[in-house]
């Protein structure tokens, strides 16, 4: 059995180039960012201040700082301060920490008494009032909480470096995907 491929060196090029095409023909009928946003031009976020009974004096500056760098970043918005398109602002309503639970995990003190091993829970809520002018229908107020359990054993320093930034980092997500997906 004898094949002859003739010009297959001309027919790699034709094939890339008809791939481009087609992909450059799909970005154009479908966003793949997925959003919802498609009229809105421009955002104004407002700071979140800490309304909480137990005040961490860095997060609300940490929250509204993170929440206008997400949508600035993964969105074409711009932000303004006049006349915005979309309105974001809101309260941090709840900050604290309990203890959840006393694990059967044990450890010998120096002493030679025994330690149990305990975690807490940090709890954080947001409620959030989102005004968008393009599309009212899509304007909501809602509230947000979210919360990780860590080692009773870290320092409060050490809540606020890593426990604070993955719980304020899951409820920016949710509001993110509320707003920008409209899921």
């Amino acid at each position: 059995m004898n094949i002859k491929i003739k010009n297959i060196s001309l027919k790699r090029p034709i094939l890339v180039g008809v791939l481009f095409v087609l992909l450059g023909v799909l970005n154009s009928c479908y966003s793949f960012t997925g959003s919802s946003l498609t009229d809105e031009k421009t955002v104004q976020i407002n700071e979140f201040p800490n309304n909480a009974a137990l005040v961490n004096p860095t997060l609300s500056q940490q929250f509204s700082t993170d929440i206008q760098n997400r949508f600035l970043q993964r969105t074409t918005l711009k932000g303004t301060k006049e006349n915005p398109d979309i309105l974001i602002e809101g309260e941090i309503s709840d900050y604290s920490i309990s203890p959840t639970t006393i694990s059967s995990n044990t450890q010998t003190n120096p002493s030679g008494g025994v330690i149990q091993q305990a975690q807490n829970r940090l709890v954080i809520t947001v409620k959030v009032h989102y005004e968008n002018k393009v599309h009212p229908d899509s304007s909501f107020d809602r509230t947000y909480t979210d919360e990780a359990a860590f080692n009773s054993n870290l320092s409060q320093s050490e809540i606020e470096a890593s426990q604070v930034k993955i719980v304020t980092e899951r409820i920016i997500n949710k509001i993110f995907n509320d707003i920008v997906a409209n899921w």
